[in-house]
């Protein structure tokens, strides 16, 4: 045991308490020591039968085989999915206050989302019309690819009658739309579910375990970075394991994220799917569950 915490593989979190595994002892142990089980028969029928339980909408899909990983795991459970690009419409730009402006964006059926972003100091609202006026005109009769890369066109060669300012928000209306993940040369727009956040108020041994799952709450509302730590998983063959602060999202709150793609009958990618708990969790028992999950969402799909 003084080796093992010697080594820096196990710790004592105070004085009286007995020895839990550091970081790198659990990277150690799930590297190179994990037994990974495997699934029953009963469950992975289990598995299938809830996933397609709620329909066949893409959405209903994911949220029930979120909710289903959620409760299997006793973690929360998280899916990132693409989001179907509708053709875009008609954009706007409303200033909200100094340095900031909401984009009104409106795709076909009238869907209409908004968005806040940045803007440069001093900029005016006609500039913001100017610049909604400039994309609306490329919009009409052109799908958004088609739009996008004739105003790209006329501001690299300077055939854009805009200037600086207004130039800079026609572009950021456009990343809004686009998404900000280019993925071989494909644009997507994700979105994230997060389900089962209850669960990690269970079993919380000590005071610090709650100050750890309220770090995990806020880590949880910022969607954006959350996606991007999904992200990571795209480019994995399957399951992957990332281990407190292996990643800097959770340096904080000493949790750990299994996730795995999930793909079409193509081998195109199509989103991910984890579960995040804290680094005690159930290795063994979990990766096969995301493994298995992932790989039924992508055959349902």
């Amino acid at each position: 045991m003084a080796d093992l915490e010697e080594s820096g593989l196990i710790y004592s979190p105070y004085t009286s308490a007995g020895r839990i595994p550091t970081e790198i002892g659990l990277r150690l142990f799930v590297d190179g020591m994990l037994e990974v089980g495997n699934l029953s028969k009963k469950e992975r029928n289990e598995i299938e039968i809830q996933c397609k339980n709620n329909g066949q909408r893409m959405e209903d899909i994911l949220i029930q085989a979120t909710s289903m990983l959620s409760g299997l795991s006793r973690c929360a459970s998280m899916v990132m999915a693409p989001k179907k690009n509708k053709p875009l419409k008609h954009i706007e730009f409303v200033m909200i206050s100094p340095g900031r402006a909401l984009v009104v964006l409106v795709s076909d059926g009238d869907v209409v989302e908004n968005r806040l972003i940045d803007i440069p100091l001093g900029i005016t609202t006609s500039a913001l019309i100017q610049a909604a006026n400039y994309i609306n005109s490329k919009l009409q009769n052109r799908s958004f690819e088609e739009a996008r890369d004739q105003i790209e066109k006329e501001i690299n060669i300077h055939e854009a009658e805009l200037d600086s300012l207004t130039q800079n928000i026609v572009e950021q209306g456009l990343a809004v739309w686009s998404g900000a993940r280019k993925d071989s040369k494909k644009i997507t727009r994700e979105s994230l579910i997060v389900r089962g956040q209850a669960n990690l108020l269970e079993d919380l041994e000590a005071k610090e375990d709650l100050e750890r799952i309220r770090l995990l709450f806020g880590d949880l509302e910022r969607k954006k970075d959350l996606i991007e730590l999904l992200g990571l998983a795209k480019d994995a063959e399957g399951v992957r394991i990332f281990i407190g602060s292996e990643n800097n999202l959770f340096s904080l709150s000493g949790s750990s994220v299994i996730a795995a793609p999930y793909m079409d009958e193509k081998n195109n990618l199509l989103g991910v799917i984890g579960v995040i708990g804290p680094t005690r969790l159930n290795y063994a028992r979990i990766i096969p569950l995301v493994d298995y999950t992932a790989k039924i969402i992508g055959k349902i799909l």
